[in-house]
């Protein structure tokens, strides 16, 4: 089993190193390549107006001048000579709950491994400041053994939030879905030395739908959550319905 580890942290992030000792335990045939700077936010953005470069860190650890998506996506199409069997992208600073999943570069990182046909997890710590890195590496190191030996099926990604806990006070681990969070709050505007107008995007918003099931719910609780996802943002069940509306065109 041949893993292929990436971030949006950059590739000196403390979670990436943590995330990278602990599954050195469990498997000798690993690499990592990950931006050469912090990423977060970059989504599933590719750079196609630029080539890339690419530098060796150190030993089977590599950066990237490019987004989490570059990475993957070099490391799966030709970079090295063998191919990875599973991506796993984390350990991200901070959560990774509801809709933050639309912009994360964690999660991008394990949608295009997904996309190349690999199994693929990514792993968030909550928190603005997060410290239990070795918390999250241990559940890191819990779930791919698991999924070696139980395979899940091919179109699956996993989206792993770990509370900002140690490991004994975790409260298990809970299979959830996406929350929702309020819209985000408004821009913030200030102006650069010379005067002109520079804006900042807002706070993501509050929890909205968080409920029990949700993986908000889970994190309350104190508890590891893991929701399914998946490539396809076709709304299935609407189709039907647009098929009506589209033949009035």
């Amino acid at each position: 089993m041949r893993l292929l580890l990436s971030n949006d942290d950059g590739c000196h992030a403390p979670g990436l190193t943590a995330l990278r000792g602990a599954l050195a335990k469990i498997c000798d045939d690993m690499v990592t390549v990950a931006p050469d700077r912090n990423r977060s936010g970059a989504s599933n953005s590719l750079t196609l107006e630029r080539p890339l470069r690419v530098n060796q860190v150190a030993e089977g650890l590599y950066s990237v001048d490019g987004t989490p998506t570059d990475c993957v996506h070099l490391a799966t199409t030709g970079l090295f000579e063998q191919d990875a069997d599973m991506v796993i992208s984390g350990i991200n600073h901070g959560a990774n709950l509801g809709d933050d999943v639309l912009y994360s570069g964690t999660v991008a990182a394990a949608t295009e491994g997904r996309s190349l046909g690999l199994p693929a997890v990514a792993i968030s710590l909550v928190g603005e400041n997060p410290r239990h890195f070795d918390t999250a590496a241990r559940v890191a190191v819990a779930v791919v053994k698991l999924l070696i030996d139980h395979p899940l099926p091919n179109d699956t990604i996993l989206n792993v939030n770990v509370p900002d806990l140690s490991y004994e006070e975790v409260g298990g681990f809970a299979a959830t879905r996406l929350g929702n969070r309020h819209r985000a709050e408004r821009l913030v505007e200030d102006s650069d030395p010379r005067g002109r107008p520079i804006f900042w995007i807002g706070r993501a918003g509050g929890e909205a739908d968080a409920g029990p099931g949700t993986d908000f719910h889970a994190i309350a609780q104190g508890q590891v959550s893991i929701t399914p996802i998946q490539i396809d943002l076709t709304q299935h069940a609407a189709v039907g319905a647009l098929g009506d509306w589209v033949r009035r065109l």
